[in-house]
């Protein structure tokens, strides 16, 4: 390979991000790549310390600022210590949420606007994807999943009402139309094949034409 290839995914919480990765891992491993899987907020000991706190739900007190601030003191780290070392080791990244999740939740959420980019500039230290996967599905179908799977597990950022959620969801499509050379819009409302199909063909075209 003549260098890495740097893959995210995002979307909206229930959209079915976890298990199309499954379906991203098969399909890399299949043509004997060596591929890295990690997430945000986390990804490494440090990042998922701060993970602890921000998805805590006696953290109610947080402020919009200090999450955002949180967000992108894991980032740094992450991209530090894990991504760009991988990448320049050939390897592939695959990234369960990244810096456009911080722009649709604390940028559009928050309505923490260019502040969340600039704080960023710093965090992602010029690493971006190569290709990002957006699964798009109403939030309030994503949320009604989220509920019925895991209402015992809910997080901090689960309790957010009805509204904060559709700010977010309007934040990702405008990123898709602010970004469409990087971000790749999937209809997630779709069977779980559908959504599968047409990700693993662009996924096809990125690793030719990283690989040749």
């Amino acid at each position: 390979m003549k260098r890495g290839i740097f893959i995210s995914i995002e979307g909206p919480d229930g959209s079915g991000k976890s298990t199309q990765i499954e379906y991203i891992k098969e399909f890399l491993q299949s043509r004997n790549m060596e591929v890295l899987f990690t997430r945000e907020p986390g990804g490494t000991q440090i990042g998922e310390r701060i993970r602890e706190i921000l998805l805590d739900k006696n953290c109610s007190e947080m402020g919009p600022m200090t999450e955002a601030l949180l967000y992108a003191a894991s980032r740094a780290q992450h991209v530090s210590q894990v991504i760009k070392p991988a990448l320049a080791a050939g390897k592939v990244v695959v990234c369960d949420r990244f810096v456009d999740s911080s722009m649709a939740y604390q940028g559009f959420g928050r309505k923490l606007g260019e502040a969340v980019d600039i704080i960023n500039v710093y965090a992602i230290n010029g690493c971006m994807p190569d290709v990002t996967f957006l699964l798009k599905v109403d939030p309030d179908i994503g949320t009604g999943r989220i509920h019925t799977k895991r209402m015992e597990k809910e997080d901090r950022m689960d309790m957010e009402k009805a509204a904060f959620h559709q700010d977010v969801y309007r934040g990702y499509l405008e990123l898709e139309s602010r970004y469409p050379d990087r971000i790749v819009g999937i209809d997630a409302s779709r069977s779980i094949e559908d959504i599968k199909s047409d990700i693993l063909t662009k996924l096809e075209e990125v690793v030719k034409g990283v690989t040749g």
